[in-house]
């Protein structure tokens, strides 16, 4: 070998330019390398915060699960179940003092102050004790026993009884306890309670049925307002009372002679 060619031939070989597509793929080969690193190391990151995720969720504690709604979701409430639960306004009534008159209707107070509304229509009939009458009969401060359709404390009459004649319990009866704000509910009984009497069970009643249970309950237990007259399995009725303390439940015979109250 010639000195000087050696020299030429490794001068050459260092100075050459690098063969094409060598270089290139090298590049390309470490890119790809870097993206499926990358590629991998993002679906580690996702499948982490699914599963984070997903376990919050079963983990979640009770408070921050919204609660169920729905019939079953509540409590129970006055009305009862089954055929005593009310969806609506029902047959009742109320007996006390006229306090104001309208053209078509008028006020009055019961003797356990509860105020209550009335609403007069052209079907209503009108009686003064015994004897029929007309709405001329209503004036501020004559006893007035009121029988109709009860929503709350407002009863669209049905029948207005000036001055009532009604017929007392088989006991002497408690006076009724008048509502009072923040107090807890009287717990007590008079006379019987039917035999497996269960609150809330029983038929909602209308008719001259309900208007004569009505009746002999307010006679019995005269302050609050009869909101729904309730037959039960045995024939009886249970007049539901509202707008006092106590009671909430009469009990009347089939031949409509109060028996007991709770």
């Amino acid at each position: 070998m010639k000195p000087d060619q050696s020299v030429v031939d490794i001068a050459d070989e260092e100075g050459a330019p690098p063969r094409r597509g060598v270089g290139a793929r090298r590049t390309l080969s470490s890119r790809r390398r870097r993206w499926v690193a990358a590629a991998v190391l993002l679906c580690g990151l996702i499948g982490g915060s699914v599963a984070v995720a997903s376990a919050s969720s079963t983990s979640a504690p009770a408070s921050k699960v919204a609660p169920a709604t729905g019939a079953g979701a509540g409590g129970g409430g006055g009305g009862g179940g089954g055929g005593n639960a009310r969806s609506g306004a029902a047959a009742g009534g109320s007996v006390g003092t006229v306090s104001s008159v309208t053209t078509s209707a008028f006020t009055m107070s019961t003797s356990a102050g509860e105020k209550v509304s009335v609403n007069e229509t052209s079907s209503t009939t009108y009686q003064n004790g015994t004897s029929a009458a007309s709405a001329t009969a209503v004036a501020t401060g004559v006893p007035v026993l009121v029988l109709g359709t009860t929503s709350g404390t407002t009863i669209t009459a049905t029948q207005v009884i000036v001055r009532p004649v009604g017929a007392a319990a088989t006991y002497s009866a408690t006076a009724v306890v008048p509502f009072q704000q923040g107090a807890p509910s009287t717990s007590q009984q008079d006379g019987q309670v039917p035999a497996n009497y269960t609150e809330g069970s029983g038929t909602i009643v209308s008719g001259a049925a309900a208007n004569q249970a009505t009746e002999a309950a307010l006679a019995a237990y005269p302050g609050g307002v009869v909101d729904r007259v309730v037959r039960l399995s045995n024939g009886e009725y249970e007049v539901h009372n509202i707008g006092v303390n106590w009671p909430h439940h009469i009990f009347v015979t089939q031949g409509f002679t109060v028996v007991g109250a709770s």
